[in-house]
């Protein structure tokens, strides 16, 4: 996977490099400082893929994406944001103008890894912390949504999905039930197969639209 890197910000390069570059598939092949050198160095280089920041100077990350992403994109580049700013408004604009994800900084590098792949097969990724906040906007009444369809989920699935959806990462899903993240993952993976839900997001949003994540007791 060939990556383009585009943050004002040197540190922030640096680090994603090297978590990218430790990828025995993945190579960063061109930084930019800005939006435009980004724009530039996309029709340039042709990359598999940009990780773009928000806030950039010449051009910011959402209009940067429109560019690249966007419908009238001539040729079009996967666009990944990996921001500090978490903005609902951010969020919807990035993912309208063809952003393949959504992922915040502070996320940590598994999940940089995880979203770059996603991307790369065709799957969008969304930080859990704003999934969460999303998808309680959409969720309606939990009357409406627990009677449709039994679950087929274990106990210990549930609750796993229910943190899930609300945000929590593997390590912090094994810290509070006792497990490892090991663990925590392999029942993940169990209930994606069992859901057909192709990552987190698929979890998160059974939970809320089953009525899981609304039930008193969650």
């Amino acid at each position: 996977m060939r990556i383009v890197l585009a943050d004002d910000q040197d540190d922030v390069r640096s680090g994603f490099r090297l978590i990218l570059d430790s990828q025995p598939d993945m190579t960063v092949i061109g930084e930019a400082p800005d939006g435009i050198a980004a724009v530039d160095l996309a029709h340039r280089l042709r990359p598999d893929l940009l990780i773009a920041d928000i806030r950039m100077p010449g051009l910011d990350g959402l209009e940067v994406t429109r560019r690249l992403a966007g419908p009238d994109a001539a040729e079009p580049t996967r666009v990944l944001v990996v921001t500090t700013f978490d903005h609902d408004d951010y969020v919807r604009t990035a993912l309208r103008d063809g952003a393949c994800g959504f992922l915040l900084k502070r996320s940590g590098p598994g999940l940089l890894i995880e979203g770059v792949r996603a991307a790369m097969a065709g799957d969008l990724l969304i930080s859990p912390q704003i999934t969460v906040r999303l998808l309680q906007t959409l969720a309606t009444t939990p009357t409406e949504r627990r009677d449709r369809v039994p679950s087929p989920l274990t106990a210990r699935e549930e609750e796993i999905a229910l943190l899930v959806a609300d945000g929590l990462t593997n390590t912090e899903i094994g810290t509070k039930l006792f497990i490892s993240p090991g663990t925590a993952k392999t029942h993940i993976a169990n209930i994606q197969a069992k859901l057909k839900a192709r990552n987190r997001v698929g979890i998160a949003a059974w939970a809320w639209e089953s009525g899981l994540a609304s039930r008193p007791d969650a």
